[in-house]
């Protein structure tokens, strides 16, 4: 049997808290880690609705992507949504989990799942993140030089981009004198020693960093390990903001407003002046995405497919790149299908079931 906390394991597999942005409210909002999973629920936002949907499926857990506890809870007394969504899923044992931030800051995440929905082809990171990375450096008796990699590549060091397994080391000796409450694996007692060792350097998501030294210090054969770790400003071209590809074909400037509206199942779009040329790379951002704009002009995309802009905002474009606002819950709606399409694979105990309940707030007369 599952319980949540084994849920929320493998959904930060995918998307680590760690990427969450610093206004975000992530993870498991309402409920007991380990409470056994009866079934899940996924939808894009948590509403009485949506949690009387579940209490009427059987599912203990709803899993969504906008977080119902976003601002501070001073009280729960029922006179907002929010509180009312809370207090009813307390009263009935359902458990309130959110993936947000973090899950729009990972490839394979939010936009990820946007630019499959385009068929975008050669899809990367629209705005990459720096200071996520760090570098650990530690010397090695040759003899368990592999042992010791093998114990840091298990615990998530050396991954570059599509490379696993990365590292570098170069020999030298290494030198210590045991004292006397000191139990030498090498050498003795007192005694000068030289070793001939290898320096090994390996790259690490820095929210890792316990589990990679708790590895080190178990593979490693000293008592005491030499190490250090150096932050990195390197960008991590895995996490960040936005994603950006290439359409399958160049589409004229009204073919591609019909292939958007097509793809995404959309009832309208709001947008700027359509370039003259062909339309072939897209820059999306799920939800709010304006503050991508300069990412999207300087990766050469013709269109920026992303919601929530404001009328002044919109004459930011000047002409460089045409800026496609399709909506906010249109543009993050199919995070449900990837949410659980994530969760299916790993829990056949259970149901995972996308909600039936719509939960935009918008409607439209057109």
């Amino acid at each position: 049997m599952f319980q949540i906390r084994h849920l929320a394991a493998h959904i930060e597999a995918l998307a680590p808290l760690a990427y969450q942005e610093s206004y975000d409210n992530v993870g498991l909002l309402v409920g007991d880690p380990a409470t056994i999973i009866t079934g899940v629920l996924v939808t894009l936002d948590v509403t009485e609705a949506v949690v009387d949907e579940a209490i009427a499926k059987g599912c203990n857990v709803i899993v969504a992507h906008h977080p119902i506890v976003f601002k501070g809870l001073k009280k729960l007394n029922g006179k907002t949504y929010v509180e009312r969504t809370v207090i009813k899923a307390i009263k009935h044992d359902i458990a309130l989990y959110a993936a947000h931030t973090n899950l729009d800051n990972v490839a394979g995440g939010v936009n990820f799942k946007i630019a499959e929905k385009l068929s975008l082809k050669n899809v990367r990171i629209l705005s990459p993140k720096n200071q996520v990375l760090t570098k650990l450096v530690t010397f090695v008796p040759v003899a368990a030089t592999q042992t010791v990699l093998d114990a840091l590549y298990e615990a998530g060091a050396g991954q570059i981009g599509d490379y696993k397994n990365c590292s570098f080391r170069v020999s030298g000796t290494g030198t210590f004198q045991p004292s006397a409450n000191a139990q030498p694996t090498i050498g003795a007692v007192g005694e000068y020693h030289e070793e001939v060792e290898n320096r090994l350097e390996v790259i690490l998501p820095t929210h890792q960093q316990g589990q990679l030294l708790t590895a080190l210090r178990q593979a490693h054969p000293y008592e005491e390990v030499a190490y250090y770790l150096t932050g990195l400003d390197n960008q991590h071209q895995e996490v960040g903001s936005g994603a950006v590809g290439e359409l399958p074909e160049p589409l004229a400037g009204q073919a591609w407003l019909s292939y958007l509206k097509e793809h995404m199942r959309l009832n309208l779009i709001r947008y700027t002046s359509l370039p003259d040329r062909p339309i072939s790379r897209i820059a999306v951002c799920g939800g709010v995405g304006s503050f991508l704009l300069p990412d999207a002009i300087r990766a050469g995309a013709d269109v920026f497919v992303t919601a929530d802009y404001k009328y002044h905002e919109f004459f930011d474009a000047e002409n460089r790149i045409s800026i496609c606002d399709i909506g906010h819950y249109e543009s993050e709606v199919f995070t449900k299908d990837l949410i659980r399409g994530h969760l299916a694979k790993k829990f056949t105990t259970f149901a995972v079931i996308l909600s039936e309940t719509d939960t935009n707030p918008v409607r439209y007369f057109i």
